[in-house]
């Protein structure tokens, strides 16, 4: 019985060791980070900013695919079914739990959100900004609900796509207004921006950074803010809460996930590697002008924000069908 105590016990040493020394060699070839958004969206441009950095302190090449589509489904669908051994990774914001809620009631999610990934970290909190065109005659949301009362406006607010979360403050929005307006769909938040400056849609709302150049320069209005607070980088424009709608509040973020069961040890040196990258100088100074928050959570922080917002917003996407 002792002999096959202590072979288990060699065993479970031996497994540790061979694990810790896979971490330490890890990685030997290139990282691949998917994007599920078309180039060029606030996404997209963290991740080039945290893949560089990881180039640099890794030795390893850190490359960024974007794979657009299915309100980002395509692209984390592509991670979930990776091998799980670290080199596939997915940068994700708030639109991963929500579509993934808005897919699964569908019935039509080609993965579970819950049990197919592992987080790795939170990269940047990003506030989300809701914005009319200058013409909406509404200096804030609680001004939009009220003008909205005339049924004779024929307001369009866009979105990414259904269960995208622009889609999701829409439809609250108007619920809790008891108002309404037509819900357009673009494929990408470039698009969407285009028509709000356009004046083809009066309303619409991103991650700050597609948009802080454009409401600085008067070409758009900044609504409101989503977050717990207000942000420093616009002072004056109120959150969702101090206007009455607290069900819109939520925290924007940008994080990295990778597939279910990748080895912890490969896990907890990515997470290291990718808090020591965005709390670098020269990319605090970058994030600082995107109006993001260096952060560099835990995996577990990463985690959890995901499924504490699929379980904040899976009433609503139910209530409304947002599919």
């Amino acid at each position: 019985m002792k002999r096959y105590c202590g072979n288990l016990v060699a065993l479970a040493i031996a497994a540790m060791v061979a694990g810790g020394a896979a971490a330490q060699a890890f990685p030997t070839k290139p990282i691949r980070i998917v994007v599920p958004f078309p180039a060029g969206g606030t996404t997209d441009v963290v991740a080039r900013l945290v893949a560089q950095r990881l180039t640099d302190s890794m030795k390893q090449q850190v490359v960024v695919d974007n794979r657009g589509g299915a309100g980002g489904a395509l692209g984390a669908d592509i991670v979930a079914k990776s091998a799980p051994d670290g080199y596939t990774l997915l940068m994700a914001n708030i639109t991963f739990p929500l579509s993934s809620v808005a897919q699964t009631l569908a019935k039509r999610s080609p993965f579970n959100a819950e049990t197919d990934f592992e987080g790795v970290s939170i990269a940047v909190y990003v506030p989300f900004v809701i914005t009319a065109h200058p013409s909406v005659p509404s200096k804030d949301l609680r001004e939009l609900g009220a003008l909205l009362q005339n049924k004779k406006l024929q307001y369009n607010y866009g979105s990414t796509g259904p269960g995208s979360v622009m889609h999701v403050i829409g439809e609250t929005f108007k619920r809790d207004a008891k108002v309404d307006m037509a819900h357009i769909a673009f494929k990408g938040a470039a698009p969407l921006k285009l028509d709000l400056l356009s004046g083809r849609i009066q309303v619409g709302g991103d991650q700050l950074s597609t948009s802080l150049a454009e409401v600085r320069a008067g070409q758009l209005k900044a609504l409101a803010t989503n977050g717990s607070k207000r942000i420093a980088i616009l002072p004056d424009v109120p959150t969702v809460r101090e206007q009455g709608y607290a069900s819109l509040e939520f925290e924007g973020w940008n994080g990295l996930l990778a597939p279910a069961k990748t080895p912890r040890a490969v896990i907890e040196k990515l997470q290291r590697e990718t808090a020591a990258a965005v709390r670098h100088p020269d990319l605090q100074k970058r994030f600082s002008d995107l109006g993001a928050e260096p952060v560099g959570s835990s995996s577990q922080e990463q985690l959890a924000i995901v499924l504490r917002q699929m379980k904040q917003f899976t009433p609503v996407i139910r209530e409304m069908k947002l599919d």
